[in-house]
């Protein structure tokens, strides 16, 4: 362990459980890399993962951005290809290209959108995007006949997040930059979203923990 680190860990007392505002202002004093790294929350589920009715998916519009700024890939029609290039998409995929991308395996993107006209035609390359949880999805936002909403959104800051096998929930709220202030908003913002989400059909504890860091920083323990 760096001396870096092992002077982070000091800051935080193991045994306790912070509140939000505590866990956000210790992430961003005990960040550790030399670039501007992420403020990050990691919440422990306590739903069942084998079962499709307690899997937890969505998007939350963060107030202040993630700091982050997303290659976005635009999947839509001839009628749709000027507004989505003007809306702000780096990338504007056809028909045409949804083959290539099929054959070649190449994606230079972060997030793909689409209208509900590509979806079928989208299929043929779902083994490819897919794996890489970049299929556009009704449920996080980003299949809609309006493609200037779907874009200035995730321009905007809106983050599409999902439990993954371990029941567990990564979602990154801004950067180590930001003031607190900010960094809390779009934190509770996020908490807010994720509480509502909690499946009728399971048992026991919704949220089990959650924890606050920075990149490659040390885990905080907090309170919601």
């Amino acid at each position: 362990m760096s001396k870096k680190m092992t002077a982070a860990r000091a800051k935080i007392d193991a045994t306790k459980s912070y509140t939000l505002a505590e866990a956000v202002a210790l992430a961003k004093s005990t960040s550790t890399t030399k670039f501007d790294g992420s403020i990050e929350i990691h919440v422990r589920l306590g739903i069942d993962v084998k079962k499709s009715d307690q899997q937890i998916r969505s998007t939350v519009s963060l107030p202040h951005g993630s700091g982050k700024t997303k290659i976005i890939a635009a999947f839509v029609g001839p009628n749709d290809e000027k507004e989505a290039k003007e809306a702000g998409a780096d990338f504007v995929y056809t028909e045409a290209d949804i083959k290539d991308i099929k054959t070649s395996g190449k994606i230079a993107f972060e997030v793909a959108v689409a209208t509900p006209e590509m979806m079928p035609k989208l299929a043929i390359a779902a083994q490819v995007l897919g794996p890489k949880g970049l299929m556009p999805n009704p449920k996080n936002g980003t299949v809609d006949k309006d493609v200037k909403k779907m874009i200035a959104e995730l321009k905007g800051g809106k983050v599409a997040f999902k439990n993954d096998e371990t029941g567990n929930i990564h979602v990154g709220v801004g950067k180590v930059s930001f003031d607190e202030a900010k960094l809390i908003e779009n934190a509770t913002a996020f908490i807010e979203v994720l509480q509502k989400l909690k499946p009728q059909a399971m048992k026991g504890t919704y949220i089990k923990s959650v924890h606050v860091c920075s990149t490659m920083g040390p885990s905080i323990k907090a309170t919601i």
